[in-house]
């Protein structure tokens, strides 16, 4: 998995007014959970761009003050009315701990039922998959080359041993469906 490296540096003062100065610096207050004890820190808010606005998912890779920590993002408060970032807290990884992530679901193939006029729905953009560091993917793909219509691709289809979905077996990743244009076509085939 892709990881973005976050510079940032460790907060003495962690209170209301020492959070407040660091947002108007133009800094986001954040916490590392997972180690033996949390760790508060604070980096730029433009470090934080391509982790938090983009659909893939990465790994950080924070470094504190000579120190580095392999972590993943948790949570994330936006302001209500600016969107402004005002706090973020991320997940220590270790390589032996099992972690949970969403993870994008890529869509590959052309269904056949799109061809003869279905209409693909694509259900699932992210799954939850639990897995060890090492194990987990950027995204994971999923063929809908044989989707015909009325087909549905169900979860247990993308199985892999390298990580587990923690969503039902029933879980429908995509489907193709009876579009309008072709129910009006298939109409107008049995009327004449």
């Amino acid at each position: 998995m892709q990881s973005i490296t976050i510079n940032g540096s460790q907060r003495e003062s962690v209170g209301k007014k020492a959070t407040k100065a660091l947002r108007n610096a133009g800094k986001v207050p954040c916490v590392l959970y997972g180690g033996d004890t949390p760790v508060h820190f604070s980096a730029e808010e433009k470090a934080f761009k391509s982790l938090v606005y983009t659909p893939n998912v990465y790994t950080a890779s924070i470094e504190l003050d000579g120190k580095t920590y392999a972590a993943v993002l948790q949570d994330i408060q936006f302001h209500p009315v600016t969107d402004k970032i005002l706090h973020i807290d991320f997940y220590q990884l270790f390589e032996d701990k099992p972690v949970t992530m969403e993870i994008p679901v890529k869509l590959v193939g052309s269904s056949k039922g799109v061809m003869i006029g279905g209409a693909l729905r694509h259900n699932m953009r992210k799954v939850k998959v639990k897995a060890i560091p090492a194990n987990l993917p950027d995204f994971i793909e999923a063929d809908i080359t044989e989707l015909e219509i009325g087909n549905k691709l169900y979860i247990t289809e993308l199985a892999n041993e390298k990580f587990t979905f923690l969503h039902p077996d029933n879980t429908v990743v995509a489907q193709v469906r009876m579009s309008r244009n072709a129910a009006k076509a298939a109409a107008e085939e049995t009327e004449s």
